[in-house]
């Protein structure tokens, strides 16, 4: 055989294991982005128009995660079930996670990562049989799409409910705001915001507009690319006008004497090494997806064009929405601090967004205490400025404190306006100066 034959067939083979390659990664891709694909889960008695009551909720129980089953089938909640539909994710995200598949790595210990760059670090489907699945999935759900680069709720209400009676307790009128510096795939600048000298990941800012004793309330976090650096969160008080920095252990107290710690935010706002992480299994289960304009609002704190979801069952604490049999993630998240005042949260990632829409919390007895659902909007069917985003909107949150018989819900208006969450916007001095 010749030298330039030789040349030509190693060429050939070479171009065709990268065409492979190519067609491999693609479907890896493929798969973890359009799950619904091929086609959609189906169950005899969780069909799209039923209605999951007291009455048949154990015959649809394999669909439903333990904190839901137990509330329906104590009569605090009647589920609507709709449609499973696509959330497809941002074109610009799904192309970054193609480019850069294969080339990201776990490090020796948890909280490191090695080689990300942008998109979903590990799209491949996650194995029981490996030990590190479930860092793998909080990975996933960190440099998620959950509001692309930016977005803003404003207006957010905060109604503080007893489920004894339904009574309104305090309803906290607020604006919130989130910026990813680094990462970023939808928004110039791109990959990342500079000068950021300090390396933030992302950033949050929660400024209370009313009532009167709180307004001017307002919450910095800068939570930093490396995992194993503590965030930097500042409160800043309106009565007292100074900003003070918060230490480790005030974002596991109740934020603004709510049901809500600050830890909880968006699913979970914390470090990843600040938890062991378990993969059980995936599992198709209803999970709070829709479509917002679809739905019956509410009628209080309507705004022009826009109403907010509302809500029903025991206390008024559960979401007046459909929900949609959807492929998740369960994960098990186990604080590593023993003296931490959670004992578990199981949470469920949608496979598709990675949105952690489903979070039960144990306290450190073991007994069921809260039970937490952040609901999922559609873009294509919520304001005009958010279609075809490829965001997956938080649109609502319930969080019940079972024991307490008390919850928070949460009613957002969200907008992917990177115009209102300027950079300038997540500073201290900014808090100092009113934003």
């Amino acid at each position: 055989m010749s030298k330039m034959t030789k040349f030509a067939l190693i060429a050939t083979v070479g171009a065709a294991a990268l065409l492979s390659f190519g067609a491999q990664a693609s479907d890896v891709v493929e798969k973890s982005f359009l799950p619904y694909k091929a086609a959609s889960p189906t169950h005899t008695v969780a069909k799209p128009g039923a209605v999951i009551t007291a009455a048949n909720v154990d015959q649809a129980k394999d669909v439903l995660d333990p904190a839901m089953y137990e509330a329906i089938k104590a009569g605090w909640y009647e589920m609507k079930v709709g449609a499973t539909t696509s959330f497809d994710v941002s074109k610009t995200y799904v192309e970054a996670t193609e480019k850069n598949l294969g080339k990201v790595q776990l490090g020796d210990k948890l909280g490191e990562i090695k080689g990300f760059i942008a998109g979903r670090p590990f799209p491949e489907e996650p194995q029981t049989s490996d030990q590190r699945a479930g860092e793998k999935i909080a990975w996933n759900f960190k440099y998620g799409i959950n509001w692309g680069d930016s977005a803003s709720n404003t207006p957010t209400y905060w109604s503080y409910r007893t489920m004894a009676d339904g009574k309104v307790e305090r309803v906290l009128k607020m604006s919130m705001h989130w910026l990813n510096f680094m990462h970023r795939t939808g928004q110039e600048p791109m990959p990342n915001i500079e000068p950021n000298p300090s390396e933030m990941y992302r950033a949050t800012y929660v400024k209370v507009l009313e009532p009167q004793d709180v307004a001017d309330t307002q919450l910095l976090i800068h939570r930093y690319e490396d995992d194993t650096k503590l965030d930097s969160t500042w409160l800043y008080l309106g009565f007292q006008r100074r900003v003070r920095k918060l230490s480790t252990g005030q974002i596991t107290d109740s934020f603004l004497g709510s049901d809500n710690m600050i830890e909880d935010f968006e699913g979970y706002n914390g470090r990843i090494s600040d938890m062991k992480w378990t993969f059980k299994g995936t599992r198709n289960i209803l999970m709070p997806f829709y479509n917002h304009n679809e739905q019956e609002l509410a009628a209080e704190y309507a705004e022009p064009n826009y109403k907010f979801v509302d809500f029903t069952g025991k206390g008024s604490c559960f979401p007046k929405i459909s929900w949609q049999i959807r492929k998740a993630y369960e994960v098990d998240v186990t604080p590593i601090d023993a003296n931490h005042p959670v004992g578990k949260r199981t949470m469920f990632f949608d496979a598709q967004t990675m949105a952690a829409s489903r979070t039960i919390t144990y306290d450190r007895s073991g007994k069921l205490w809260k039970n937490f659902t952040i609901g999922k909007a559609h873009p294509d069917h919520h304001l005009p400025i958010n279609k075809g985003t490829g965001i997956a909107l938080d649109d609502m949150f319930s969080m019940i404190d079972v024991q307490a018989q008390h919850c928070t819900t949460g009613q957002f208006k969200g907008q992917v306006d990177p115009s209102l969450s300027p950079a300038s916007r997540f500073s201290v001095d900014a808090m100092r100066s009113g934003n």
